[in-house]
């Protein structure tokens, strides 16, 4: 039974999303502020977060800023305004689809579903991640290649724990600056350029692993031995 952590302040909402997603067989769990959605979403590692933007003790972009410094679990965003979502989208907040406010439970419902099933449906990844000859544990800020350790920076252990979630599945700079989650405010997306460009350096001759896909982002290449 995958989870569903619910984080929304108000109470008359939440309960309808969980009477409708329990309906449907979903766990849920539900947090009526950033902090404690924090707390949950560690505790429970949810397969999927239905958040608001507008939240008391740490908003909903900073909430998400949070998760994707460490997660690839898929976010739905709620919002109250369609306004928004074009300034999520420009923030590059990583998030798996916006749903505006009000809003059908039963299309939020349907958006889970349909996020989950791209998802793949299964629990989130935890632990070392393996993509080839690489091997990144975003828990012990650690990566080794073909079993030798790199000396790497947090941000470059959480570029590359995005791209070692999914190998061979690009990600967009904004991801891939999301990712970093707050760690140097005030860049832009020529960051994430910096980033490789001192990570291909430290891989040597592996250097073709990260693969650059023009006007789009980057991947870690698949098969790579």
């Amino acid at each position: 039974m995958s989870t569903i952590l619910i984080v929304e302040d108000e109470p008359r909402l939440a309960d309808i999303l969980e009477v409708y997603l329990r309906r449907e067989g979903f766990h849920t769990e539900r947090a009526g502020d950033g902090r404690r959605a924090l707390e949950l979403w560690r505790a429970a590692r949810p397969a999927l977060i239905l958040l608001d933007l507008m939240l008391p003790e740490l908003d909903g972009l900073e909430v998400a800023r949070r998760v994707r410094a460490e997660s690839g679990v898929p976010i739905i965003m709620l919002t109250a305004r369609d306004e928004e979502i074009d300034r999520l989208l420009g923030l590059g907040i990583g998030a798996d689809d916006y749903v505006v406010k009000p809003y059908s439970p039963r299309e939020v419902v349907a958006r889970v579903k349909a996020v989950l099933r791209r998802a793949g449906g299964g629990p989130e990844i935890v632990g070392a991640l393996h993509a080839g000859p690489l091997v990144v544990d975003p828990a012990a800020f650690t990566v080794t290649l073909r079993g030798a350790a790199l000396d790497v920076t947090v941000a470059e252990v959480r570029l590359l724990a995005l791209l070692a979630r999914d190998p061979g599945v690009v990600r967009t700079r904004a991801e891939l600056l999301a990712a970093l989650g707050g760690l140097e405010r005030g860049t832009d997306e020529r960051t994430v350029d910096a980033h490789v460009k001192n990570l291909r350096r430290k891989f040597g001759e592996d250097a073709a692993l990260l693969d650059t896909v023009r006007g789009v982002g980057y991947r870690l290449r698949v098969g790579a031995a």
